[in-house]
């Protein structure tokens, strides 16, 4: 089975403090699914914590690699989304967000010890939240007559899929993510049932 089936992520949020000189580095990391998702986390971390100097983030989304954000939110620029980005990265997990809260202690604590705050409070957070392995899915929408739903749900359980909606009437529609790596198998025994439509989304 090919690493590219399976990716890391978390499955809890976890949170941890750091200090220095006075200043305190709470981070949140948590698991979340699309950039919208992370937007309402950060407002709520925002409202938590109204007094905090800075709220610096770094989230990754996805398999690609190509959806990820950090902000500095203040800190001079690259001192503090770049290494908790760094942080996430160095654990090869993705589908999560970290966000690092600032409350100022009076020191200033200067591009290096920005840069270690920022990255310890990140590796600490994550260091307590556990690591979960999860298949990789590609998303289907299944169409089917509702005669036939008990064939088409023993497959989506025998695949192990994911079912992230479904509308059952007359005519039924499934969605589902189905693992990648056995998505040519679930299409191949849905395509043997009658009156079945299967379409790829994105």
């Amino acid at each position: 089975m090919s690493e590219v089936d399976f990716y890391t992520t978390i499955e809890k949020s976890s949170n941890a403090e750091f200090k220095d000189r006075g200043s305190k580095f709470f981070a949140f990391a948590f698991p979340i699914k699309s950039a919208e998702e992370f937007r309402a986390a950060l407002q709520v971390l925002k409202k938590d914590h109204p007094k905090a100097v800075h709220h610096c983030f770094a989230y990754r989304i996805g398999t690609d690699g190509n959806n990820f954000r950090s902000s500095d939110d203040g800190e001079p620029s690259g001192t503090a989304g770049k290494p908790i980005l760094g942080q996430i990265d160095s654990k090869g997990v993705t589908d999560l967000a970290v966000v690092v809260v600032r409350y100022w202690g009076g020191t200033m604590l200067g591009v290096p010890g920005l840069i270690n705050a920022y990255k310890t409070a990140t590796a600490l957070a994550l260091q307590i939240t556990p690591i979960i392995e999860k298949q990789i899915e590609m998303n289907y929408s299944i169409e089917f007559d509702y005669t036939i739903m008990n064939e088409v749900m023993m497959i989506i359980k025998q695949f192990n899929c994911t079912v992230h909606s479904n509308e059952m009437q007359l005519f039924c529609n499934i969605k589902a993510g189905v693992p990648k790596n056995r998505q040519d198998d679930v299409l191949n025994r849905l395509g043997d049932l009658r009156n079945v439509s299967v379409e790829k989304i994105a």
